[in-house]
């Protein structure tokens, strides 16, 4: 089933909810956004909160992909920089796609619908995304165009003694 991909939707509660709930899907599903299982809508309310702040302030823009019945399927947060020395570039955050939509293309087309809404920003010359290591997510993104630039070995504490790398990624767009 294709998603359909809206670049800045209106955030309402409706949209605000499915977040959340997509967000806690795929963090309960070990997916690497963020949170480790188990975690609810709750634990990650204040981290939303955070990102849609940017939304709202024009710092940040919102890539949402629903499925075939209206629920929220996927997501990418596109982070402006505000250093004037860094305009060029943003970060792409948040970039998840619901457990049941995996393995069907469907993480594919939000990077090439991420990649489509950057190049659509005046002045972005490239993405910068990060990534925990340990999940193979670096060779997807790679797949996707995307090259290894950094990475700073168990930077991120999943759990005591559970350290993985973090791995910057990268697209230029020219």
């Amino acid at each position: 089933m294709a998603l359909t991909f809206t670049l800045d939707p209106v955030v309402d509660p409706s949209l605000r909810e499915g977040i959340l709930t997509l967000w806690a899907d795929v963090s309960n599903a070990g997916g690497a956004v963020g949170f480790v299982p188990p975690v609810t809508p709750d634990d990650i309310r204040p981290s939303l909160d955070r990102h849609l702040a940017g939304v709202a302030d024009g710092s940040c823009r919102l890539l949402v992909g629903h499925d075939g019945d209206g629920a929220v399927a996927a997501t990418a947060f596109l982070a402006l920089n505000a250093h004037r020395l860094q305009l060029h570039w943003l970060w792409a955050y948040t970039v998840m796609v619901h457990p049941r939509h995996q393995g069907k293309g469907c993480g594919r087309e939000l990077m090439a619908r991420t990649e489509a809404a950057a190049r659509s920003i005046e002045g972005i010359d490239a993405i910068r995304l990060g990534c925990r290591g340990g999940l193979g997510l670096e060779h997807f993104y790679a797949s996707c165009g995307y090259k290894e630039v950094g990475r700073v070995p168990g930077a991120v504490r999943v759990a005591p003694g559970d350290d993985r790398d973090d791995i910057t990624m990268l697209l230029p767009l020219h």
